[in-house]
């Protein structure tokens, strides 16, 4: 099973490669996939009802993902920057009551528009959202958020009610993006898509579209912390 999945492997750690800073090596995200592709063979129910594909995929990117926390390869500077994007985001869409504008955040930043779009670019890579972590601790065998979620056949209450919830905010959230950023989340996570490949339907450089996914990515991750800021607290900027 290893090797007859090792593609999906090269796959994922592709995927989340693309944009990462030069420093990181591609071998140590590699080995971290293989890692979750084992704890995925060895933890797979078949009669969960889900496929080994997605079973695996969420497992190889949440072992690179909290590989990639293990690095902390963002530079404190990033996350300040981040962190002051997202608060002038913040009070923008509170008052407007809609997403905010590149043009609005640059201004409440008191920075120009060029320099603002310097900073998307740079604090882009401190956007990634791991959904797949470990809840308690970063052993091999620890559960992530994914595998905690009760069988729909036979749901707890408390814990459906906060899964349709998530989902109704997170899909009112998507609808209330600008049509560039949904029609590039949209070919990305699912036509899968890569940035270069999108940029070009658009006639956009690649720069621009991962700006693009960055910012569509921030206003769903603001959503949810100001829906409960405890929600996301461990991934914070």
């Amino acid at each position: 099973m290893v090797e007859q999945n090792l593609g999906m492997v090269r796959s994922v750690v592709a995927r989340l490669s693309l944009g990462l800073p030069t420093h990181v090596d591609g071998d140590d995200l590699y080995s971290a996939g293989l890692g979750g592709l084992l704890n995925a063979i060895r933890a797979y129910n078949p009669q969960a009802g889900t496929s080994f594909e997605t079973y695996a995929r969420v497992r190889i990117r949440g072992a690179i993902l909290d590989e990639l926390r293990r690095m902390d390869w963002v530079p404190r500077s990033i996350h300040t920057k981040a962190r002051k994007v997202q608060a002038v985001a913040k009070v923008i869409e509170q008052k407007k009551g809609r997403q905010a504008t590149e043009e609005e955040i640059a201004k409440g930043l008191d920075i120009s528009l060029r320099e603002y779009r310097r900073w998307a670019e740079e604090i882009r890579p401190a956007t990634i959202i791991n959904l797949d972590a470990d809840l308690q601790s970063d052993t091999d065998d620890s559960l992530s958020q994914y595998e905690s979620l009760a069988d729909s056949r036979a749901e707890d209450p408390v814990e459906g009610a906060f899964r349709h919830e998530l989902a109704e905010l997170i899909v009112e959230q998507l609808h209330q993006l600008p049509e560039m950023q949904r029609q590039v989340l949209a070919l990305y996570y699912f036509e899968e898509m890569r940035l270069a490949e999108i940029a070009a339907a658009f006639s956009l450089t690649e720069s621009r579209i991962c700006q693009i996914h960055a910012q569509a990515l921030q206003s769903i991750k603001g959503c949810l912390q100001r829906c409960d800021p405890c929600f996301m607290q461990p991934y914070s900027f």
